[in-house]
């Protein structure tokens, strides 16, 4: 028999749906085999767990394990068998005397009407759920991923440019087996990036410069998520001025153009050598905080 599902994810019978997901996505960021190459426990971990993710995450399924009427594998739970149950079914009508033999003989040609038998008719394959986690730069800009499946296998996956976290893809036909397939349901789960950040389709980047790039200006190299592009620093530009790269956001959709990204300047002073403190020193005095303290002393 399969083993609980709530066990499996570490989770309590009264598991709230992010509790069941945020449990799936901690085993998946660690098990996925795409991270552990070879490595068969690992693999057995993952797949495991997107099972007993692909049961609890259905409401539908998961009310029906808790009734005893589903496994741990979602299959059908053999029913309990009592005399009563058998003895008013057709198998069991010797013991009724409400049964006839004209009676037995219309339920078995009901079973087997139209040379069917009983199993045999065409029916839907269950859709299936996943979780594909990509890195931020994948999500933003797009392209195709591949799923490794929990029960061997692999899908090629379309992502969209722009993608977030918790985002659904279906992949028709790719889910369980039957007459239609089902339906494979892709929830994407997406990184952080030590370096870009998103606001809506524009990506946000916080671009270091030398003193002497801020105050003579020149041409920098600046990363985006498409690759390395050069961008000019005006002279004389303040830590925190925010510099704009048109279209190198994420790209352009269907509904929607492309973005811009941002680079905001910040002023590293690095290491310090004799010809640079002379420098700072020569230079005539400026006070930045004139205007702040003016402006605080008249209301003091």
């Amino acid at each position: 028999m399969a083993d609980d599902p709530y066990k499996i994810l570490g989770l309590s019978k009264g598991a709230t749906e992010k509790q069941i997901k945020a449990a799936f996505h901690k085993i998946a960021k660690t098990s996925h085999p795409d991270l552990n190459p070879g490595d068969k426990k690992a693999e057995e971990r993952f797949k495991s767990a997107a099972n007993a993710h692909d049961l609890l995450s259905d409401p539908e399924k998961r009310a029906r394990f808790d009734r005893g009427e589903l496994d741990g594998a979602g299959q059908e739970a053999p029913p309990r068998g009592y005399y009563r149950d058998h003895a008013e079914t057709a198998a069991g009508a010797r013991y009724n005397s409400r049964f006839s033999e004209d009676d037995l003989s219309d339920i078995l040609s009901g079973m087997f009407r139209n040379g069917e038998r009983p199993g045999t008719r065409s029916m839907k394959g269950r859709d299936t759920r996943y979780s594909l986690p990509v890195t931020f730069v994948q999500a933003a800009r797009g392209g195709p991923q591949r799923l490794m499946l929990p029960e061997g296998g692999e899908i090629d996956v379309q992502i969209p440019p722009g993608t977030i976290t918790g985002t659904v893809l279906r992949l028709r036909g790719k889910g369980g087996a039957g007459a239609p397939p089902g339906d494979a349901m892709i929830e994407i789960d997406v990184g952080s990036h030590p370096f870009f950040t998103r606001d809506g389709q524009d990506i946000l980047l916080e671009l270091p410069v030398t003193v002497q790039e801020a105050v003579l200006g020149g041409r920098v190299t600046v990363p985006t998520i498409t690759g390395s592009v050069t961008m000019a620093i005006p002279e004389g530009s303040d830590s925190g001025t925010k510099l704009r790269l048109r279209g190198k956001g994420i790209p352009a959709q269907a509904n929607r153009p492309a973005g811009d990204a941002f680079a905001t300047l910040r002023i590293v002073i690095g290491p310090q050598d004799q010809a640079l403190r002379d420098a700072m020193r020569a230079r005539p005095v400026f006070d930045p905080r004139h205007e702040l303290l003016s402006s605080v002393d008249m209301e003091v």
